[in-house]
């Protein structure tokens, strides 16, 4: 059952963003609606506390690099300090990244379309696999 939710999860997003594709338009940025840093940082920490994957992550790894000979207060203090330190690496590189290629796809305004119908179908044929997929 899950499987096909899965599929469902992906499949319906995938047609949606490819049928929208002509309607996506870069603007410019006096255009786009203010939102505050505290909004911002409150929604990233909401999405990566309930995001599977970094549960996953959390539960499989960590366990791994932690003593229980040791304090516990001070391996957590340095696991934490470098997850966040390399999260907000990662979180800046994808905003220089983005920020360069909106101002190279104000130039050329059918590429979003192209990138949005590229990412539908991405989507669709990755929820058609997980359809198709059967236990090893």
């Amino acid at each position: 059952m899950l499987k096909w939710v899965g599929a469902v999860y992906l499949v319906w997003p995938g047609i949606t963003l490819f049928w929208s594709a002509g309607t996506v338009k870069p603007g410019p940025l006096s255009d786009a609606p203010r939102t505050s840093a505290r909004s911002v940082f409150t929604r990233a920490c909401i999405v990566t506390a309930l995001n599977p994957k970094s549960i996953a992550f959390f539960v499989a790894f960590v366990p791994r690099f932690v003593s229980g000979e040791a304090a516990l207060a001070p391996q957590f203090s340095i696991l934490i300090a470098t997850f966040v330190g390399f999260a907000g690496l990662n979180a800046l590189i994808y905003a220089v990244a983005a920020d360069a290629m909106r101002e190279r796809l104000l130039h050329w305004p059918s590429v979003p379309a192209w990138l949005a119908r590229a990412g539908g179908a991405a989507l669709v044929l990755m929820g058609i696999t997980t359809a198709l997929l059967r236990r090893g």
